[in-house]
């Protein structure tokens, strides 16, 4: 995937949200910078400091922390047409407690945070633009915060798959039951008991 292409799809994606002139397009694509993960290589890993905001443009990807034990908990996932950070570290420039890693080859367009202090500044737009993008990940996260505490397994599982079927389909199993707070055996039974249901 060309560089162009990659500026494309992000300018579609934003112009769902802001509408910006042509010069404002090109000074916004001057700002970012490409690069390509390959499957399992890390974005970010605990300890460092996140230093930039990322649009994926094609992958897919996954946040998560380590516990004492060395058991994995899945945070996040991405995939193409959204965005990964750890947003407190990248706005603090403070260690980060996650690790974030590419579940398969990933393109990413990524924006460091003097480059987004500049954007605010020329485009102002842009803080409108990040305050949608900040507020739908809010939702998201509280909704995710909400069915944990009010569904069972099942329902969790089934509200996931409704809500985002192309990650469902893409993520295995081992990560969407970490993401969910059950065990891959677990996950293996209701995934067993809905083929079952549908035939």
């Amino acid at each position: 995937m060309d560089l162009q292409q990659m500026q494309e799809l992000l300018l579609q994606h934003v112009a769902r949200h802001i509408q910006l002139t042509a010069e404002e397009q090109t000074y916004f694509v001057s700002l970012l910078k490409p690069r390509m993960l390959l499957r399992r290589q890390w974005l970010l890993q605990a300890g460092d400091i996140c230093r930039h905001e990322s649009f994926l443009v094609k992958g897919c990807m996954r946040s998560y922390i380590t516990d004492m034990a060395g058991n994995d908990h899945v945070l996040h996932f991405a995939i193409e047409d959204w965005w990964i950070s750890d947003l407190q570290s990248f706005l603090d420039q403070s260690p980060s407690q996650i690790y974030i890693e590419a579940l398969e080859p990933s393109w990413l367009l990524q924006l460091d945070l003097p480059s987004l202090q500049k954007l605010y500044e020329q485009i102002p737009a842009f803080e409108r633009f990040f305050r949608i993008l900040h507020q739908n990940a809010y939702l998201a996260q509280n909704r995710r915060i909400l069915h944990n505490i009010s569904l069972t397994a099942a329902e969790r599982y089934d509200a996931f798959v409704q809500q985002y079927p192309a990650i469902a389909a893409r993520v295995t199993q081992k990560h969407l039951a970490s993401y969910l707070g059950m065990t891959p055996v677990f996950m293996s039974q209701l995934r067993n008991r809905q083929a079952k249901k549908l035939k």
